[in-house]
């Protein structure tokens, strides 16, 4: 690839895979516009929270709610998550055994589902003590914003196991390596989302 040449927003495979890179181009700026619409339905929601926070209705509030303990493992497992694909994503470009792209992946994906796991058991303390989104404003911005990126960690793990099928049915031809670097945009994106869910829901929550 020429010096002088735009190079797209993510992993750049250049000079191991010319014909993925090639193709990545406009493939990946498509993506990253799906990515800022995203984005906006989640600056929406993060919005309407901001202004319901405080609506509690006389009912169960964030400092009764939040858990640092179990937010902040959780955190730290997404995180892991993002590392992992990271490592996979550098398999890939260096021409790894596919075996090795495999197994990072299937770490990746192990990584999503313990996050849900994880959430999906604070929501069932959460709805244990009454507090459920019908209960308040708050509570219901609260599972208007924080399921819906639950959701899309569902559906990148989904994604995951397809693209695991892909590996090994197709190999890594140019479109599959594509279709990873626009995966990993997506898992690496919901990374953010949580950091954002974490340091303007979760911790000024705690302490108040």
């Amino acid at each position: 690839m020429s010096e002088g040449r735009p190079r797209h927003a993510g992993l750049n495979l250049g000079d191991t895979d010319a014909q993925a890179d090639e193709g990545a181009g406009s493939a990946m700026f498509g993506f990253w516009m799906f990515l800022m619409s995203d984005a906006l339905v989640f600056a929406l929601l993060f919005a309407t929270y901001g202004v319901m926070q405080h609506a509690t209705a006389g009912g169960p509030g964030p400092a009764t709610e939040y858990k640092i303990g179990p937010t902040f493992i959780e955190t730290l497992v997404l995180l892991t998550s993002s590392v992992t694909y990271g490592m996979a994503s550098v398999a890939m470009k260096h021409g790894a055994a596919i075996r090795h792209i495999m197994l990072w992946l299937a770490v990746t994906l192990s990584l999503g589902l313990l996050f849900l796991a994880l959430e999906l058991h604070d929501f069932a303390d959460m709805f244990a003590h009454g507090a459920y989104p019908s209960r308040s404003g708050f509570l219901s911005a609260f599972f208007g914003l924080v399921p819906l990126h639950g959701l899309h960690v569902l559906i990148g793990g989904l994604w995951l196991v397809v693209m695991m099928v892909q590996l090994r049915v197709f190999g890594t031809d140019p479109q599959v390596k594509i279709n990873l670097l626009r995966l990993g945009l997506f898992w690496h994106f919901l990374d953010i989302v949580w950091i954002a869910i974490f340091s303007t829901v979760y911790l000024p929550g705690l302490i108040r």
